[in-house]
């Protein structure tokens, strides 16, 4: 039997749909992540998502990862006006100048969080007390864009110098890194 999973981009049009995508919903979104590595990598990923679509992201994830050191924030932290530059001319990844110069000052912030709480982890997580926010959503049109824990966490990360991370832009990371579960109730990767 086949195994049911969300309707918010499989049903419309799923010639479209590649194993990226399904490797993504079935392994990684929404499932509680941990390390600061990763942390910091969806961070970057989903502020290079503005204006784009995820698709698109997770076609050239393995392309940011190799262009961005694996997204080490020590190594990103220390990148140059030359660096920027190597990174604009890079045609793997999303060449726009405002958000590899955010993935470069958020890298400097993380690293800020990291000293005060020890891991990013403890500082992002302590937003719901460690506990996953699950919505239990009957389907995807009742997914929200933002919710008041996104805008909560997007002024926390603005006023500790994050860029590229309004409400919006911060609800979807909140997924990706597991913090909110929106995985339907019916799909069979909850």
């Amino acid at each position: 039997m086949e195994k049911r999973r969300c309707n918010f981009s499989f049903s419309t049009s799923e010639r479209h749909i590649t194993q990226k995508d399904l490797i993504y919903h079935d392994t990684r979104w929404c499932k509680p992540e941990h390390r600061d590595g990763e942390l910091y990598a969806m961070l970057v990923l989903e502020g290079m998502q503005a204006g784009v679509s995820w698709n698109l992201i997770l076609q050239k994830e393995d392309n940011f990862r190799r262009a961005f050191d694996g997204f080490d924030p020590n190594v990103v932290a220390g990148y140059g006006a030359d660096k920027v530059e190597e990174l604009m001319r890079d045609s793997g990844i999303i060449r726009n100048r405002r958000k590899i110069e955010a993935a470069i000052s958020n890298a400097k912030a993380f690293l800020k969080v990291q000293a005060e709480f020890g891991t990013f982890d403890k500082f992002i997580w302590s937003f719901t007390d460690g506990k996953v926010i699950d919505h239990h959503l009957a389907d995807a049109k009742d997914m929200p864009a933002k919710d008041a824990l996104s805008e909560k966490v997007s002024a926390e990360l603005k006023r500790r110098g994050f860029k590229f991370v309004g409400p919006t832009i911060i609800y979807s990371y909140l997924q990706g890194i597991g913090v909110i579960n929106d995985h339907c109730e019916y799909c069979d990767f909850r």
